[in-house]
């Protein structure tokens, strides 16, 4: 990875194992009195948000200020970008206020790309979810849930650090993680794939076949039509929110069909393993992906996820603008143990 966070599919292995342990550390700050690093103090973080989403904003928001940077809130609401003004030309304002780092939510697949890849900022660009592509800090705090509660386990039962410990250090080799509900329109199911294989995980969607994205069957996952069938083997069972914002057409029968066929209730949880775990982006659509049964559960880890962001995102920031840029997946081992927080030029 170079000083952008674009898409999981960018990051190796070493790459996603270094933002999950420097995670572990972030998430001891939130226990301390004064939940506060000087890291990237004099740095200006600006949230371009051209898309609604409370969660995400307020946990990057969290995230920089935890580290002490300057945070810049810009919504296309209200602002010039209603007026019509465009990307590039919104993209030349931030960079002639000294944004360091842009983080950008944006409902055109690419747009980040395009800002990262243009020569408009000189800052880090963080993709904070475009469109039906990408969501890459999702995905990231999703393995990092994961982690803490199922990796270092030989025999896929609960570890000593069930329910939040120190994870450092391990992958989710031989996980079997399912997916479930709208694919088709998921941005983190995307970035989960991808990020979760990258990690040894074995990851396999299931949804109504009108909900499966074409050309699937290039991504490195299986696909099940039958719920029921793959919940007694799954180590986490992630259920996707049903997007009736962005479908146009009837992709099921009726809501009731698809909780029936598609939804997690408490006798499809009863099946699940004993140490398994369920996981839900947010925000949830009680009654239809997910009954409230389970929502309120123990084993749902929906809530944890949230506070899991932050750390994520801090340690993404920490790693794009602070004492260290996440090093290319083929730079050599000798490189990296001469001078591990290296920076290259590009960072600086």
């Amino acid at each position: 990875m170079k000083r952008h966070l674009i898409s999981a599919a960018d990051l190796s292995r070493d790459d996603a194992v270094l933002i999950l342990d420097t995670a572990e550390e972030m998430a001891r700050v939130a226990d301390r009195p004064i939940k506060k690093l000087p890291t990237l103090r004099g740095r200006t973080v600006v949230n371009l948000f051209f898309e609604d989403s409370t969660r995400t904003r307020i946990s990057f928001e969290a995230a920089a200020k935890r580290l002490s940077a300057d945070v810049i809130n810009f919504s296309a609401k209200g602002s010039s970008v209603s007026k019509g003004e465009s990307l590039k030309d919104t993209a030349l304002t931030l960079e002639a206020m000294g944004a360091d780092a842009v983080v950008i939510r944006h409902h055109a697949s690419g747009a980040p790309h395009r800002l990262a890849t243009s020569g408009w900022i000189n800052g880090s660009v963080v993709n904070a979810g475009d469109g039906t592509h990408e969501h890459p800090t999702q995905a990231l705090l999703d393995a990092f849930t994961m982690r803490r509660h199922l990796a270092g386990a030989p025999d896929g039962g609960p570890t000593h650090h069930q329910g939040g410990g120190d994870g450092t250090g391990r992958d989710l080799t031989g996980r079997r993680i399912t997916i479930v509900g709208d694919v088709l329109h998921s941005r983190v199911a995307r970035s989960n794939v991808h990020l979760l294989h990258t990690l040894g995980a074995e990851v396999t969607l299931v949804a109504p076949p009108t909900l499966v994205p074409i050309g699937v069957e290039r991504w490195p996952c299986e696909v099940s039509y039958d719920l029921d069938s793959v919940v007694p083997k799954s180590d986490a069972v992630m259920m996707l929110r049903v997007q009736r914002e962005r479908m146009n057409a009837a992709f099921f029968p009726t809501e009731r069909e698809y909780a029936r066929r598609y939804g997690l209730d408490g006798d499809r949880m009863a099946r699940m393993p004993e140490h398994a775990i369920v996981m839900h982006p947010g925000p949830m659509n009680r009654g239809m992906e997910i009954t409230a049964e389970v929502a309120d559960s123990r084993r749902c880890t929906a809530v944890e996820q949230v506070a899991n962001g932050v750390s994520i995102r801090m340690a993404v920031l920490y790693l794009l603008l602070g004492g260290a840029v996440l090093e290319p997946a083929a730079e050599s081992a000798e490189t990296k143990a001469e001078n591990p927080n290296s920076r290259t030029e590009e960072s600086k």
